[in-house]
Formats: structure tokens, C-alpha cells, sequence
């Protein structure tokens, strides 16, 4: 059997709000195989992306343990939680968060520069990226010249130009309607499953957490399936 992609054991957190002590996470146990997608269900403030910045090593405070690809992160220092994100994760947000003076190209090649990738190389990934997601014709194009559909394909390019073994998606179409929503969430799908990467995706939608491979829904800070 393989080894999972991501596997948490009693990862838990908490936070202190006017003197209450507040339970997000309450022992949270998921383990993602090789491969596989994952849609994370759940209310607006039921702990979806607190759980994601815990799992992409975003953020610290949470007990229990994370590990990735087998490696145990609680016990790397920020440089080696550093060097996970970089080789092992991608992150695709509700938000694509681009730079606006730069061009599709060239913020998906950033990705691969930041990792240490040659330049050709970055930009030889990036335009097959973006060309798979159907932005061959907009390379040169800075988010201001693209459709809101079409920054976040630039978003899930930029995610996956490092190959990463596990992306990290926190309502990746929620900012978009519902036609295009579909569009985008078919054309990331597609892409991962390409690359044989797995994929943890949080969302609120129902319909689209159902054209994944799993769904599991965060109730009062545990997991359960469905």
C-alpha cells in the first residue's frame, strides 16, 4: 500500500476570544493517498481553512502531527517547513492573489524561480501549464486584461508548476458564478489528475465536492465521511 500524501493524527487548535477558549479543531485524523482528491465540506466558519493552514504549514499553534509525504513537519524548523511548501505543496485560493503588473507567464514562472528552477525551464512549464488550461493565446496578458475564470486557471497554474505531491485548495471557485465556477473547477481537476498529484479542496458547494474522488465534512472540529 502506499504511503499517504498527507496524513494528520489529533491535529487539534484553539484560539482564546474575551477570555473563552474556542475549539476549531478537535482531533482532526485524514490521511490522502497518492493520487487522490479530496473535497473538505463545511460551513462558513466551521475551521476548513484553519485546517488547510495547518496541513500547508502556513501557520503554527496546533497540536496533534502533520506528515507529509512521510515526513514528520512538526519536527522541522522554519527552514525545513519552508523547503516542504516549496517541493512538496501547492496553494490555490479563493482569491488568485496575482501580480498585477506581471503577465500570466511570468507569475506562474515565479513559482519555479522562487524553487530554484533555470528560467527556460520555468518558462517551459509554465506555458505548457497554462496552455493545458486552455491560456495559450493569453500568456502575455496581465490579470487586469483577464476574466476573473481566467486568473484563477493562471492561479492553478502557478500552483502546480513545482509539481507538487499535494495541492491546497481553499474555495477555489467561490469567487466565481456558478457557470464559470464549473468551468474552473473541471479544468483544475483535469490538470491534477494529469500530474498524479492528490489534492485537498475546501469548499461549500455540495455539487462540486461531488465530482471528487472523496468527500469528508469538518462538524464541530472532527472529520467524518459524507
Amino acid at each position: 500500500m502506499n504511503e499517504p500524501v498527507l496524513e494528520t493524527i489529533g491535529l487539534a487548535r484553539h484560539f482564546e476570544q474575551a477570555g473563552a477558549r474556542i475549539e476549531v479543531l478537535r482531533g482532526v485524523d485524514l490521511a490522502i493517498a497518492p493520487g487522490e482528491i479530496v473535497a473538505l465540506l463545511g460551513p462558513s466558519g466551521s475551521g476548513k481553512s484553519t485546517l488547510l493552514q495547518a496541513v500547508g504549514l502556513l501557520e503554527g499553534g496546533f497540536s496533534g502531527r502533520i506528515r507529509i509525504c512521510g515526513e514528520e513537519a512538526g519536527q522541522l524548523d522554519e527552514a525545513g517547513r519552508t523547503r516542504l511548501r516549496r517541493q512538496r505543496l501547492g496553494f490555490v485560493y479563493q482569491f488568485h492573489h496575482l501580480l498585477p503588473d506581471f503577465s500570466a507567464r511570468e507569475n506562474v514562472m515565479l513559482a519555479g524561480l522562487v524553487a530554484g528552477t533555470a528560467p527556460a525551464a520555468a518558462q517551459a512549464r509554465a506555458d505548457e501549464l497554462l496552455t493545458r488550461l486552455g491560456l495559450g493565446g493569453r500568456l502575455t496578458h496581465k490579470p487586469a486584461q483577464l476574466s476573473g475564470g481566467e486568473q484563477q486557471r493562471v492561479a492553478v497554474a502557478r500552483a502546480l508548476a513545482n509539481r507538487p505531491a499535494l495541492v491546497l485548495a481553499d474555495e477555489p471557485t467561490g469567487n466565481l458564478d456558478e457557470a464559470t465556477a464549473g468551468l474552473v473547477l473541471a479544468a483544475f481537476l483535469d490538470l491534477v489528475r494529469s500530474t498524479g498529484a492528490a489534492a485537498l479542496v475546501a469548499t461549500h458547494n455540495l455539487d462540486l465536492a461531488r465530482r471528487m474522488d472523496r468527500v469528508v465534512t469538518l462538524q464541530a472540529g472532527k472529520l467524518v465521511p459524507g
